[in-house]
This record gives structure tokens, C-alpha cells and sequence, in this order.
């Protein structure tokens, strides 16, 4: 599913899902010629460190928002990253066909329900012996946040806007995804549901990353009401879990991470 996003505001409140992914680009274990297909690359930042790691190598960078690419190709031009590109595609469609010894997603693949098109994908994309390490919502992920969000948008004057609301998040179990895994003809490494605080700097912080990361539960209410729903979905959350001593909004969260390899 197309949501419209504001790359400008999601990059002044995306620094939780920047900060784990610097973390996971620990584990990747570069190497100067590795072709590296980063899928749902976003603003680009991420991207571009990639991109830095591979100097005999090349980086490709893929998202479904044309408004996402578009900044990233401003931010990170041909020009003076000469080995990275970025283009529009969608994760489930991946047209490439053994092109990468590397793919990398962080903070993306939980943007769609069905996740064995995008495991095939992958398998196809990657050269033998090719790998990937992804991090993404795993089952269980944000629930009191989500509880939340369900109970506000059962309120009025926002119970309308969700009639027949289904979300489109795929937050995913290690058992299932491990078989899925199989099925696209990958070998899995490890697949693992890992409990994380995402920390947000104030209730201004927090509300930003409501408004920039949660399309699926605020793209139902029109725009001209939707901050209004956003920050009753914020005091709401407060509420219940207050900000601790000094301010800080924490949500847990679980994320899953995925290596598995191409024979």
C-alpha cells in the first residue's frame, strides 16, 4: 500500500529507526566490492553509509515513495557518491535478477502483510552465495502502542474514517518467517525476535514519530483532522506510560532480525 510521505519531516523524527540501523550495519561485515541492494532505503542516509563501506563496490537503494527517492537523490547526488543509486520499486515486485552479493532493509519490510514475494525476490536478486540481513516489526511489536490507536479511532468523531480498517503492518513470528525462508530457497542463519525501547527525546518527539511512521493508522483520518487524532492517540499513550524522569517517551517494541544466505 502507497502512503504519501514527507521525507523532511520523517528524517527530523525517524533518529530511533537511524540509531538501530547503524547498529545492525555493524553485523554486516562489508567488503569493498560487494554489490549491495538496500530495500527500503527511505531519506538515503543509511544508504549512503553503505555505500561508504564499498569503495570497489556499488550500492543500489530501493523504495516505494517517489517522494523518498527524490530527496535521497538530492541529498546523496551520482555526483559525489558516484557508486550509489537509488530507485522507485516495490519490495514485493523486486526486478533484479542475481545482481547483489548483499541485501539489506532496516525499519521496512513490517510496511507489507505478505512477505514471501519479497523473500523470492530476494532469492532471485541475490548471486550464489549471496546474503541478507534484515531487520524489521516482529510479532508483538509496539502492542500497547497499537492497543492505543484502536481504542482512539473507536471514539468519535474518528470511528467513521476506520470502518472496515484492517492495518497493513506484517509484524512476524521467527517459526513462520524461518519457513518462509525455505520456501523462497534461502538458508537461514538466524531469524530472531529481539525485545528494544524506542526512546523518544519529549512528547514532541514522540508525536513526530506518530505522525511520520504510522500511516497505516493515521492515513484513515483526512488531513485536515489528522494531527487533532494523532495527538489523542499521543495523550492517550501518556497517559498510560508517562515519560520517565527526564522526559523521555519510551514504547517497547520488538524487532525481528533475519540472515539467511543463497546457496
Amino acid at each position: 500500500m502507497r502512503y504519501q510521505w514527507n521525507p523532511e519531516d520523517y528524517t527530523r523524527h525517524s533518529s530511533g529507526q537511524e540509531r538501530w540501523a547503524r547498529e545492525l550495519l555493524g553485523n554486516l561485515a562489508l567488503r569493498p566490492d560487494d554489490a549491495v541492494l538496500d530495500i527500503g532505503c527511505g531519506a538515503g542516509r543509511i544508504t549512503a553509509a553503505i555505500a561508504e563501506g564499498v569503495s570497489r563496490g556499488r550500492v543500489v537503494g530501493l523504495d516505494l515513495s517517489q517522494e523518498m527517492i527524490r530527496y535521497a537523490q538530492t541529498h546523496y547526488p551520482a555526483s559525489r557518491h558516484p557508486n550509489l543509486a537509488f530507485q522507485q520499486g516495490d519490495a514485493s515486485r523486486l526486478p533484479f535478477e542475481a545482481q547483489f552479493s548483499l541485501i539489506f532493509s532496516n525499519a521496512a519490510l513490517h510496511w507489507i502483510r505478505d512477505h514471501r514475494p519479497v523473500l523470492a525476490g530476494i532469492a532471485r536478486a541475490l548471486q550464489a552465495g549471496g546474503r541478507c540481513l534484515m531487520e524489521m516489526g516482529g510479532h508483538g511489536s509496539a502492542a500497547a502502542l497499537i492497543e492505543v490507536f484502536e481504542a482512539v479511532a473507536e471514539e468519535e468523531p474518528w470511528a467513521d474514517a476506520f470502518v472496515g480498517f484492517e492495518s497493513s503492518y506484517g509484524f512476524h513470528d521467527a517459526e513462520h518467517y524461518g519457513q518462509w525462508l525455505c520456501e523462497a530457497g534461502l538458508e537461514a542463519e538466524r531469524v530472531q525476535l529481539i525485545d528494544k525501547d524506542m526512546v523518544h527525546a519529549d512528547r514532541e518527539s514522540f508525536t513526530g514519530w506518530l505522525r511520520t511512521a504510522w500511516h497505516p493508522y493515521t492515513s484513515p483520518v483526512q488531513p485536515e483532522t489528522r494531527q487533532r487524532f494523532i495527538d489523542a492517540v499521543a495523550a492517550r499513550y501518556l497517559a498510560e506510560f508517562p515519560p520517565d524522569a527526564g522526559n523521555q517517551v519510551h514504547v517497547a517494541m520488538v524487532r525481528l532480525q533475519v540472515e539467511a544466505r543463497k546457496p
